[in-house]
């Protein structure tokens, strides 16, 4: 079985360019490593390693379902809800370092100098990946996608790219109430658009292109293939591809 430890999580994500000070999201499988050493507690130092204490990490601790909407409005409490985008962003966002933003469907946690900026008004976004989302932020910012062992489909600033075109089949057509609890106990009520789930997504499409014209390097840990992307570059490549043809990134679209 391949060992990996936190010196080569390090060493692998210096070799795709992060360096000290650097913004990132971070989509993971943790089984794609082979054995870590010390399991997630190690990958999420590492990653902060990787920066530095002037870095910001971001993971994406999604609660929304196909289920929600104006007949079943999410409930989502900052504190206890959990996500379902694997055990890294679980744990993370159980750190003492980390804080969470307040969407009730697409909320992530940020450890790291940027955190308030990134999180601030996310409950506010009409949408859940658009301009004034922690997504979007993080690209204006100069900020970078980590995927570590997954593909493009789990690459949600792509949704972004949705909402910036306003391609036809992402977005419910009615907003939903949805309720949110913030670190304090309060409760309260925003009226927001939620994302129509069922279109089935080819965005492992613009993978080779992201490679060929420098957007996105490739590497390897362990067993892991890493992927890191200029997050603003993809935004811009994907939102002409989709201002051409606005079922681009649809399943058996092209």
């Amino acid at each position: 079985m391949v060992k990996v430890y936190g010196k080569d999580i390090v060493a692998s994500l210096r070799s795709l360019g992060l360096k000290k000070g650097d913004l990132f999201i971070v989509h993971s499988s943790l089984s794609s490593f082979g054995y870590v050493e010390g399991g997630t507690n190690t990958v999420i130092e590492s990653m902060i390693n990787s920066v530095g204490d002037e870095g910001t990490i971001v993971v994406p601790t999604l609660t929304g379902t196909k289920n929600d909407g104006p007949e079943n409005p999410p409930i989502f409490d900052v504190r206890s809800t959990p996500c379902w985008t694997g055990r890294i962003p679980n744990e993370f966002m159980k750190d003492a370092r980390s804080r969470r933003s307040l969407h009730p469907t697409h909320s992530v946690s940020s450890i790291g100098p940027l955190t308030d900026f990134l999180i601030s008004g996310h409950e506010n976004s009409i949408t859940p990946c658009g301009k004034g989302s922690p997504y979007y932020k993080l690209a204006e910012k100069g900020g970078f996608i980590l995927l570590i062992g997954v593909n493009q489909e789990s690459n949600t600033t792509l949704h972004t790219v949705e909402e910036l075109t306003e391609v036809s089949y992402h977005m419910q057509k009615i907003p939903t109430n949805c309720v949110i609890i913030d670190y304090n106990g309060n409760r309260f009520t925003k009226s927001l658009y939620l994302h129509d789930w069922g279109t089935p997504r080819n965005f492992q499409r613009i993978d080779d292109d992201l490679e060929r014209l420098g957007i996105m390097r490739k590497g390897k840990c362990g067993n892991s293939t890493l992927r890191l992307i200029k997050s603003m570059d993809m935004i811009e490549y994907v939102v002409k591809k989709l201002l051409a043809d606005p079922e681009y990134l649809i399943k058996n679209g092209d």
